[in-house]
């Protein structure tokens, strides 16, 4: 069997390479964090233990200790899963309202499409980061806060493109015919129309996952994200930034690990958009 065209693309390989090893990293924390990563257990003899080195009580830490003695990497792992689910799920949702708004607006163009596409273009003339901020400061942090908020500041951009995919959709002969046929309107938009439109809207859901995963870690940075003690990334760059002479570790391993899901986010949405291209 041939391989696909999308996955000959280098850029979707190094992608869905690094994309992989952290999802599994996280997955499988039990199995290789080593350390609770919420256990303190002598503050004072183990606190900022260098990467690679064993602390005071014997135990090794791979990414050192943070200012209370937890280690690092048991952190990351264990943050890893808070703040990927909380990306992907957002993105998830999103793509699932901003389809939802696009089709009905492409395929019912009337009064209901003016009054969808206008709420959108609403919605985007304002800035997310504001709106993002103002929602998670109105309600209790927690991590579903923060997907519910990226959620419904980020649907717009796919309402958008899957509008126009079904503008264009609804113009081609086939979905003349079918109504000819005797199909309805919600079975056109269903069968013929949405399985045209998915291609834009996957290229970007997987850009919006990076953004989405930037998005949690800077609210947790603020503090109207995932509450301490549970970690995610932003919250530990957030405990970090205050130590950066000193155990600059603490800090930079969540920015690594956040750098790195953004770009293989970014790798794999450029590989798809380009095999998009190349196929229309």
């Amino acid at each position: 069997m041939s391989e696909s065209p999308w996955l000959q693309d280098r850029r979707a390989k190094v992608g869905l390479l690094l994309l992989s090893a952290l999802t599994f990293a996280t997955l499988l924390a039990p199995l290789v964090a080593g350390h609770d990563p919420l256990a303190q257990p002598d503050v004072v003899a183990t606190r900022f233990v260098p990467p690679l080195a064993h602390d005071p009580l014997g135990a090794f830490h791979l990414l050192g200790t943070d200012r209370f003695g937890r280690d690092v990497w048991s952190r990351l792992v264990y943050g890893g899963r808070v703040s990927l689910a909380t990306g992907f799920l957002a993105t998830l949702l999103a793509v699932v309202i901003g389809v939802g708004v696009g089709l009905v607006a492409g395929v019912w163009r009337g009064r209901v499409g003016l009054v969808l596409m206008s709420l959108t273009d609403f919605a985007l003339a304002l800035p997310r980061v504001v709106l993002v901020l103002l929602m998670a400061a109105l309600w209790e942090p927690s991590a579903l806060l923060v997907v519910v908020v990226l959620a419904l500041t980020g649907w717009m951009s796919v309402a958008r493109l899957v509008y126009h995919e079904a503008v264009a959709a609804m113009a081609l002969p086939f979905v003349a015919s079918a109504e000819a046929l005797g199909a309805s309107r919600p079975r056109v938009a269903w069968r013929h129309v949405l399985p045209n439109s998915w291609t834009p809207v996957i290229v970007a859901a997987a850009l919006g996952v990076g953004n989405a995963i930037t998005l949690e870690a800077g609210l947790s940075f603020l503090g109207l994200g995932v509450q301490p003690p549970t970690p995610s990334w932003g919250a530990m760059i957030a405990s970090g930034r205050d130590t950066l002479v000193n155990a600059p570790w603490v800090a930079i391993a969540p920015g690594v690990a956040l750098v790195l899901v953004v770009v293989a986010c970014t790798l794999i949405g450029d590989a798809l958009r380009d095999d998009a291209a190349l196929e229309r």
